[in-house]
């Protein structure tokens, strides 16, 4: 009985071998697959992981990028808001000067509608008074006082330009007032002109002499004529060689107009 049973018990043990080897067999390729389902899904994981760090890396160079264009807009928009200041404070600084220039310019426009009413008297002034003055340089007077009257109607000769030539023309009328003066030239009318001498001395007395010495004359201011007096013949030499720097100055005795009460 004893071996019965030992008989039947291996008979058990072989079954259960059996079946665990057969179990056994049927798990292993079980097992294989999950495994590599596991394996492909860390695979898939891993790639999906690269795959969003590469995307991630490109952000992030993006963003530097980005971050570098937008810190070069704000140097740059700087820079251009000092310029446009800078532009600003010169574009009023200019609207300012041209301003001053308009304001200017009116100015000077009045002042040529009162100065040259004003230069216009001065000139006839000054024909006046040469016209009642001593006769001398009659034809250099003369011709100044025709180019003051000329320039006087040219619109290309500033208003300045016209103002110098008019005191000009006073400060050589004032010299002669102070200065001893000889010159050649003709006296008389047409027909009966001779070349003479003449001597004037200041705007006190105008003298002539022939260069022969045989006549002597002075114009009166009294009757605006030329007389002759031959007493003044020395005095009248004397003086000639001083203007002409000959001899050294000295008293002349002289046919000077008596003082007039002015009207």
């Amino acid at each position: 009985m004893f071996a019965k049973r030992n008989s039947r018990a291996r008979i058990v043990l072989q079954i259960f071998a059996a079946l665990l080897a057969g179990t056994t067999a049927v798990a292993a390729p079980a097992s294989e697959s999950k495994l590599r389902t596991a394996i492909n899904e860390e695979l898939g994981s891993n790639r999906s992981a690269a795959q969003s760090q590469q995307r991630i890396d490109k952000l992030d160079d993006q963003t530097q990028e980005l971050l570098t264009d937008y810190r070069l807009t704000v140097r740059e928009t700087d820079s251009l808001r000092r310029y446009n200041e800078q532009l600003e404070r010169q574009i009023n600084s200019q609207i300012e000067e041209i301003q001053a220039i308009e304001s200017e310019l009116t100015r000077i426009e009045e002042t040529n509608r009162e100065v040259l009413p004003m230069m216009l008297r001065m000139v006839n002034t000054l024909e006046q008074f040469i016209a009642l003055d001593l006769p001398f340089l009659e034809a250099e007077r003369t011709d100044r006082l025709n180019s003051l009257k000329d320039i006087m109607d040219r619109a290309d000769v500033t208003t300045s330009e016209k103002y110098r030539r008019i005191l000009e023309a006073y400060q050589v009328e004032m010299e002669y007032g102070r200065t001893i003066e000889s010159y050649e030239a003709k006296l008389g009318t047409t027909g009966g002109e001779k070349t003479v001498d003449f001597l004037r001395v200041g705007r006190i007395a105008l003298m002539y002499q022939t260069r022969d010495g045989e006549e002597t004359g002075f114009f009166n201011t009294d009757t605006r004529q030329w007389e002759v007096d031959n007493d003044y013949r020395d005095p009248v030499q004397k003086g000639l060689r001083i203007a002409k720097k000959q001899a050294a100055p000295d008293l002349l005795i002289l046919p000077v107009a008596a003082a007039k009460e002015a009207k």
